[in-house]
């Protein structure tokens, strides 16, 4: 069977979209793990499907490079904006879509032109999850918030974001006991302007570019924090993301690309 798909991004974070409105796909897990390889795959931090609703104009189902099922991924959400106004899969400039963490909705931005431009994502209320105030990694203590975008994410603050060994420390922390599912880990430092420069270890993906949800628990983790101003400006690998926080509710905002288009044998 050839399926198609498209490769797209939202600052890097990139996925392989697929719709399946009409098609099944047995195994997706097993497919994720296949076709994200970067050396014998397409080459992506996953593979997202997009479905039918019967609560939402769409679904989506989002599996990591190592084929565990994430329960939302806000990069993946702006894409599926673009590409579900792009494919004429709908003509809404609003438009809802279930997750496994709840029904989001996305709003479309365009250019005087008609450009589209930015999608935002409203992705409802954080909370606070039960995590240590502390967790051990390399020889050292890290104090971190633990924070739910409806996935879980461990926020540490640091001095300099840059200095730190993200795939060591991070990789530890996803699998301490404390997190019995695992945890994304952000590691997050000011900068001039009142910006945060946000890195991230992603469950299930290890290094990214860019994490939507992780922007927003960075975002949500600040404010506790009482800094920065929202919106928050979240400079991250691949580019910079604007979150506002007001109260417990989110909402991202940023560019969702097309890489790239094609088939693949399955």
């Amino acid at each position: 069977m050839l399926l198609p798909f498209t490769k797209m991004h939202g600052l890097g974070n990139d996925y392989i979209y697929v719709d399946a409105t009409h098609l099944d796909i047995p195994d997706p897990a097993a497919l994720s793990v296949r076709l994200s390889d970067r050396h014998f795959g397409i080459g992506s931090d996953g593979l997202v499907l997009i479905g039918n609703s019967s609560v939402a104009d769409f679904s989506m189902r989002m599996y990591n490079a190592d084929g565990s099922e994430g329960r939302m991924c806000g990069n993946a959400a702006r894409c599926i904006g673009r590409y579900v106004y792009e494919k004429g899969l709908t003509a809404k400039a609003e438009i809802t879509l279930e997750t496994l963490s709840g029904i989001k909705t996305l709003h479309l931005y365009f250019s005087p032109s008609g450009e589209l431009q930015t999608v935002s994502v409203d992705m409802g209320e954080y909370s606070l999850i039960e995590a240590p105030a502390s967790v051990h990694s390399c020889g050292r203590e890290w104090p971190g918030t633990g924070i739910s975008m409806g996935n879980p994410h461990y926020v540490i603050f640091v001095d300099d974001a840059e200095a730190v060994d993200v795939a060591a420390v991070g990789s530890v922390i996803e699998k301490l006991p404390a997190f019995p599912d695992g945890t994304n880990v952000e590691f997050v430092s000011s900068l001039p302007g009142g910006q945060l420069r946000m890195r991230v270890w992603e469950r299930g993906s290890g290094i990214t570019l860019a994490c939507g949800t992780g922007a927003c628990a960075t975002a949500a983790a600040a404010s506790l924090r009482g800094l920065p101003a929202s919106p928050a400006s979240i400079v991250m690998d691949g580019g910079t993301l604007q979150v506002s926080v007001s109260g417990t509710r989110i909402l991202m905002t940023g560019p969702a690309a097309t890489v790239f288009e094609g088939t693949v044998e399955i």
